[in-house]
């Protein structure tokens, strides 16, 4: 199921302007006040991610090892976006038969789960976290993917979905992400935030997308290790069957097209999920701009990205 945005009554797209030294739209910060007093609990899971690195994916995952068994009847009624509520989001995300988001935000949606723990997502820099999450002592997995496919995946989504800002053409768009002028800020100031926390924050476990794509299996194994979750043969093998792009990517509950405001005629939410897609829209000359540009902004050795496996 697709929804064609030009015979609904969408808004005009969003303007990036500076919050608290981070671009961002109004969208992530309307309801900014609620965000920032949201009372976790020591028992809810932070999922955070720079947009379109494998969000979705690994929210899935962590649905599925909790309450895959428990709540079966969520896996084909409710989405994704509902069962691991997008945190600093104000906007309707839903309406298409299933239940309706329609003037909830957020905090709303994770202030109602009636799951626990609460899987809650984020797309928010370090800096910006509610300070909750740190007080509660919450368990936190950040997945990072290298910038070059990021920077792909992202012009692709932000050509579909309406609530984000006009991309422009690529080249437009490729220069916009080297400034860091992108909703959430700065790639390298993301994923740098985050590598850097890790290092005194013991309840956060950091995961590479390219990881995820070469042995699923294992990235997961690490994951119950970080959660103390012990799933049996099968019900691995039943999650690694469903996590499987494919099958996500044909799913309802989990691609997303059950939103108004993207367009599947210009791109689907889910779009290829591989590394070294890039590979097919840099130029050589944007590509040694680029790897020119990532030596003077990737300045901790040990935060090693792949761009190929």
């Amino acid at each position: 199921m697709s929804f064609n945005p030009e015979k609904m009554d969408l808004p005009p797209r969003p303007q990036l302007f500076d919050f608290h030294g981070v671009s961002m739209t109004h969208y992530f910060t309307d309801n900014w006040e609620n965000v920032q007093n949201f009372q976790a609990r020591p028992d809810d899971i932070l999922i955070a991610t720079y947009p379109k690195a494998g969000t979705t994916w690994v929210s899935y995952i962590l649905d599925l090892l909790y309450f895959g068994q428990m709540a079966p009847e969520h896996q084909t009624s409710i989405p994704i976006y509902e069962r691991v509520p997008f945190l600093e989001l104000s906007e309707s995300i839903g309406n298409s038969g299933y239940k309706t988001c329609t003037k909830n935000n957020g905090t709303e949606l994770a202030n109602n789960l009636p799951t626990s723990p609460r899987l809650i997502k984020t797309h928010l820099p370090v800096q910006l976290v509610p300070k909750s999450f740190w007080e509660q002592n919450c368990r936190m997995v950040y997945v990072a993917r290298n910038a070059k496919d990021n920077m792909v995946s992202f012009f692709h989504f932000d050509r579909m979905d309406m609530s984000e800002p006009e991309p422009g053409d690529w080249n437009n768009f490729f220069q916009r992400f080297l400034d860091g002028k992108m909703v959430f800020g700065s790639w390298y100031d993301h994923v740098n935030g985050w590598w850097k926390k890790k290092q005194t924050y013991s309840k956060l476990h950091y995961m590479f997308y390219e990881d995820l794509i070469e042995d699923t299996g294992w990235e997961i194994d690490k994951l119950c290790c970080f959660l103390g979750l012990s799933p049996s043969a099968e019900e691995k093998k039943q999650i690694l069957a469903c996590v499987q792009f494919d099958n996500m990517k044909n799913n309802n509950m989990t691609n997303y097209s059950t939103v108004p405001f993207m367009d599947f005629n210009i791109s689907p939410f889910m779009r290829k999920g591989k590394v070294g897609d890039w590979k097919k829209h840099f130029t050589v000359a944007q590509n040694e701009e680029f790897d020119e540009d990532y030596k003077k902004k990737m300045k901790d050795p040990p935060l090693q990205f792949r761009t190929e496996i």
